[in-house]
């Protein structure tokens, strides 16, 4: 499922050239060469059989029978040579075929009576397919010994009386004919290669944006799974991998076996109808997910996309806009209840320090003090709560951490030396939080564990245990406590703010430990332990659920 670096390189790919019927330059003279043979044959054929036309070799046959008979073997050992030499460039190949052709044509044509046999024109095919074949560099060239071949003949023919009349209007003709052939296919050949360039520019763009798409997809913190109507994994990115807890199929695997709910609620599901989406979790420890599908192809027949998303993200949300709304409020509550609070805290201090108040009233003057601290407590509670600034996260070892942060809680909580206990496995557990929310979170929470013990501080154990979670691929820790545990009804409000079972207690300590966990996308979750205690687990998001860096 992991993606290889190559994805991130730019692509290279190969500019193949497009030819005269739109292929490489290999299958263009694979087809002059072909059409070459052709009309060899035909020539040969033609003259042989006698069922052509009666010029072909009417003026000197046995040349006309020497030169098709060569030009026929020369052009099946220019076929040879196309296949068994990879010596010769195309170019140079192209250049001898039109350079035989020109001799031999010439040749024949002579024998079949001069230029008024029309012959010549197969030349201003040749000329023409070389010059597109080889881009216009041997155009000029082969137009000039076309032409020259043909003047040649024409001047041979006239001093040797071989024909009643002259043509050398009709060898010019010819002549220019070929150089504006040459002309016309250098011109082309200059907008094939331009078409080209265009064609290999676009196709490198496509690939690069089809790597940039895959790179994107890969690298989501959103999961994404493409399935096609049979509910069959097409595509699953790393995300999504992580957050069904690295389950042990992939592409072109059926959705049921990735994660059975998945595929529950793929196949329940109505795009008609629009219901909110209801979290579940694919394994019994993982991460709870909310999915939302989508259907493609033409008419919604071509399967559907599957967006995995990790509630976590939408509570964090949820949870910045509480603190926006709270941060108002406790400065409301700031001004209007600290004010009063304070004097009535100065009234009780002046009273206790009177010496006419009656013994029996003094009671009443601790009462109000015990209470105006709880309240300041609350109230510096909550402006803590409200004031906390952006989280901050950061790598590091869990283990290291761990054991020098037991150190100062032992000192802070006057504990014996090893009621504290650490098990992390492995020691290379690695998490990323920021380290000042997450010391405050274990402060919360191993402080509830000493205030809620029911017997001597000397029998309290906290055992602090973590690792790594195969459901979620993500670390987790355990703080685990000897002492009385929590009732199954108070558990279920063990985190809404005010709740506590202690008299003394403001009820929102718990509540902030909830709160710092989804600023810092970590689950906090209570675990009942039947033989007694109680277990607190913080679990941190996978790998797939980090920020990529």
């Amino acid at each position: 499922m992991g993606l290889n670096d190559p994805r991130q390189q730019s692509l290279e790919l190969d500019s193949p050239q497009t030819s005269l019927f739109g292929n490489a330059p290999e299958r263009s003279i694979q087809i002059f060469f072909y059409y070459r043979l052709t009309v060899a044959c035909l020539l040969g054929l033609l003259f042989f059989s006698k069922m052509g036309p009666s010029l072909l070799g009417q003026s000197d046959p046995g040349l006309y029978t020497l030169t098709v008979i060569i030009y026929i073997g020369l052009v099946v050992a220019s076929g040879l040579l196309l296949y068994a030499s990879p010596t010769l460039s195309l170019n140079q190949q192209a250049f001898m075929m039109v350079f035989v052709d020109i001799c031999a044509v010439t040749l024949l044509m002579h024998a079949s009576g001069g230029i008024s046999t029309g012959l010549g024109m197969l030349l201003a095919v040749s000329i023409a397919s070389s010059s597109l074949i080889t881009r216009g560099n041997y155009a000029g060239l082969e137009a000039a010994l076309a032409s020259l071949s043909v003047l040649t003949e024409q001047v041979y023919a006239d001093m040797a009386q071989a024909f009643e009349t002259t043509a050398y209007t009709q060898a010019g003709l010819l002549g220019t004919l070929f150089f504006a052939i040459a002309i016309l296919a250098h011109a082309l050949s200059r907008q094939l290669k331009t078409s080209e360039a265009l064609s290999s520019q676009r196709k490198l763009d496509l690939a690069n944006m089809e790597q940039l798409n895959e790179y994107v997809i890969q690298h989501m913190l959103t999961g994404i799974i493409v399935v096609d109507t049979k509910s069959t994994i097409r595509l699953m990115n790393e995300s999504a991998w992580y957050l069904l807890g690295m389950p042990e199929c992939g592409n072109g695997s059926p959705l049921e076996q990735a994660c059975h709910k998945l595929a529950v609620q793929l196949h329940e599901w109505d795009p008609e109808q629009h219901k909110a989406a209801i979290p579940f979790k694919p394994t019994s420890g993982g991460r709870e997910l909310t999915a939302g599908f989508s259907m493609l192809g033409e008419n919604n027949k071509g399967g559907a996309v599957i967006f995995l998303e990790d509630t976590a993200t939408v509570t964090q949300q949820a949870q910045q806009m509480k603190l926006a709304s709270l941060g108002r409020l406790t400065a409301s509550i700031a001004h209007e209840i600290r004010n009063p609070l304070g004097a009535i805290s100065h009234a009780e201090q002046l009273l206790k320090e009177s010496p006419d108040i009656p013994q029996a009233d003094r009671r009443l003057i601790d009462i109000i003090s015990t209470n105006t601290k709880r309240v300041n407590e609350i109230i510096e509670n909550i402006l803590q709560l409200s004031r906390r600034g952006r989280s901050l996260p950061k790598e590091f070892l869990l283990k290291p951490w761990l054991e020098q942060f037991a150190g100062e809680l032992t000192r802070t909580l006057n504990l014996p030396e090893g009621h504290i206990h650490l098990q992390i496995n492995p020691d290379s557990t690695l998490i990323r939080t920021d380290p000042s929310q997450f010391r405050q979170i274990f402060v919360i929470l191993c402080e509830n564990s000493v205030r809620h013990f029911d017997r001597e501080a000397e029998a309290l154990s906290i055992q602090i245990s973590g690792g790594i979670t195969r459901e979620s691929g993500g670390p987790f820790v355990d703080i685990i406590d000897n002492g009385p545990g929590i009732e199954p009804e108070n558990a279920r409000q063990m985190f809404e703010p005010f709740f506590t079972t202690r008299n003394a207690g403001t009820g929102l300590g718990l509540y902030i430990a909830k709160e710092l966990c989804e600023a810092n996308r970590l689950g906090l979750d209570y675990i009942a332990i039947p033989s007694g205690g109680s277990c607190f687990r913080i679990t941190f998001p996978g790998r797939g659920n980090q920020p990529v860096r």
